[in-house]
């Protein structure tokens, strides 16, 4: 069946890629061997370009060659949303008392155009069976919405540890991405595109 996959990029990486060496990953490779029997016409790609912490200035470098690695995928669209880094005070845990100021950063706005593409893509036919590459339960609406209103398929590659309850209870199948798999799916350590040659993150 024709299939578009949704990929939220910070569920993924926070739920099966980060502090493994599988973040060279090479999402398209992942898609054909986890969806052997669909014709992905598309693989659409949600995140937010980080704000570098103090104690980790690299980040926003390696996370911009890693979306230009995801860049010479034809097939593959990158969708941003944005980040919002601000000050607050947390309450210290027992048997601590008082509060502290901290750095909170969130990522405003993936989820949001990740369900209106889902959506969109649905009403205009332009698949027979959507992916999400999610293990986020506030996407539940839309995707009830497509299995139920629209009459689409709909799976999801789980990238968690324990898929959602309320998401596998409203899709047509749930596969989890398993290390083997990953390791399978990883793009070269060298990549070419227009405007030249690069290399993996070398602390990668």
């Amino acid at each position: 069946m024709k299939a578009i996959v949704y990929v939220d990029g910070f569920n993924l990486y926070y739920g099966a890629l980060k502090n493994t060496p599988y973040r060279w990953l090479n999402i398209r490779k992942l898609c054909q061997i986890m969806l052997p029997r669909d014709q992905i016409s598309q693989i659409k790609y949600f995140t937010a370009l980080v704000n570098p912490r103090p104690t980790d200035p690299n980040q926003l470098t390696r996370q911009q060659t890693y979306l230009r690695a995801l860049q010479t995928i034809p097939s593959l669209e990158i969708i941003f949303g944005h980040f919002l880094t601000h000050e607050i005070m947390m309450p210290l845990a027992p048997p601590k008392s008082g509060y502290v100021k901290v750095i909170k950063t969130e990522e405003k706005g993936s989820d949001v155009n990740l369900a209106l593409h889902l959506l969109s893509d649905g009403y205009k036919n332009a698949y027979d069976v959507a992916v999400v590459v999610s293990n986020d339960s506030d996407l539940l609406l839309p995707i009830q919405f497509v299995k139920k209103e629209l009459g689409k398929k709909i799976g999801l590659l789980n990238p968690q540890k324990h898929p959602s309850k309320v998401l596998i209870a409203n899709v047509d199948f749930v596969k989890n991405i398993r290390k083997g798999v990953l390791s399978k799916s990883l793009f070269p350590k060298r990549l070419s595109d227009s405007r030249g040659s690069f290399m993996k993150p070398a602390t990668w």
